[in-house]
């Protein structure tokens, strides 16, 4: 299973996966990206924030980038919420790091940098909502 976003393939990765490391995880609560990840940690995720800005959300030490999340930490999900053109960088930490799959949150879309997701291994979901996908298809 390399990378469709049918149904079944994201219920199965969201199934098997523990640890979302979010990018652009922002510590205040009106934005998208605290309310989907406070969503998530509430139905059984480990978040870990990914934002330069932050020093701790959700009660959880903020990384500056996914190069910095310590090795020990088994990133299974990178959710990106940050704009299409920043998706290119993000893939390339996230197959450094040895994650499993890259989501790109609604709104999110680059097709080059999900080829190379998809071409180092990695399951690609792009423009879709974590918390939506998560809720009609395990909640």
């Amino acid at each position: 299973m390399s990378a469709s976003s049918g149904d079944e393939a994201i219920r199965d990765l969201l199934a098997t996966s523990k640890v979302i490391a979010v990018v652009g995880l922002s510590s205040k609560r009106f934005r998208p990206s605290y309310g989907v990840s406070q969503y998530m940690q509430g139905a059984g995720y480990r978040i870990v924030p990914v934002n330069p800005n932050e020093t701790k959300v959700l009660g959880e030490k903020a990384f500056a980038s996914l190069g910095e999340i310590p090795k020990n930490i088994r990133v299974d999900i990178v959710d990106i919420f940050r704009r299409s053109e920043e998706a290119p960088n993000v893939v390339d930490d996230a197959v450094r790091i040895g994650a499993r799959a890259v989501w790109m949150q609604e709104g999110v879309v680059h097709e080059a940098a999900a080829a190379r997701a998809r071409a180092a291994g990695l399951i690609v979901v792009m423009d879709r909502c974590i918390l939506k996908d998560h809720q009609r298809l395990l909640g």
